[in-house]
């Protein structure tokens, strides 16, 4: 079984990537970390690096926290890292790639904890061609 954990530095995409690690027996694993350029504000990114280069890095920090994650649990995961819309990046990746179940966070680093369901979270459960765990 091969799952997808889509990844932001986000309590509920943590706590999603927790839950997949933590019941991965038989599973392989993937954490996803989509760069969403067009959401990130022009204030995050001038402190003297270039834009793209901040995002990589930041997004190349969190995998490697994940993968020390994972291994506490004696667990190995697969990491790969894309750009664009989170919701439709990660269901072209299911589409894609071969993908079992896809556990993500209820919301992600924009969502509010007053929102039942982040529109990323809701958009890939009707587009999504897998089962999806939402984790809270």
């Amino acid at each position: 079984m091969n799952v997808l954990v889509p990844v932001d530095d986000s309590d509920p995409a943590r706590a999603a990537f927790e839950y997949a690690v933590s019941n991965a027996s038989d599973t392989e694993i993937t954490a996803l970390h989509v760069i969403d350029p067009y959401e990130t504000s022009v204030s995050s990114w001038l402190g003297g690096q270039e834009f793209p280069k901040k995002l990589e890095e930041e997004g190349s920090e969190l995998l490697a926290e994940l993968e020390a994650v994972a291994a506490d649990h004696d667990v190995t995961i697969e990491t790969d890292t894309v750009v664009g819309k989170p919701a439709q990046e990660i269901t072209t990746y299911v589409e894609n790639e071969d993908i079992d179940e896809v556990v993500i966070g209820s919301h992600g680093r924009t969502g509010s904890s007053r929102v039942l369901l982040g529109s990323v979270a809701e958009t890939v459960v009707r587009r999504a061609p897998v089962p999806v765990t939402v984790v809270r």
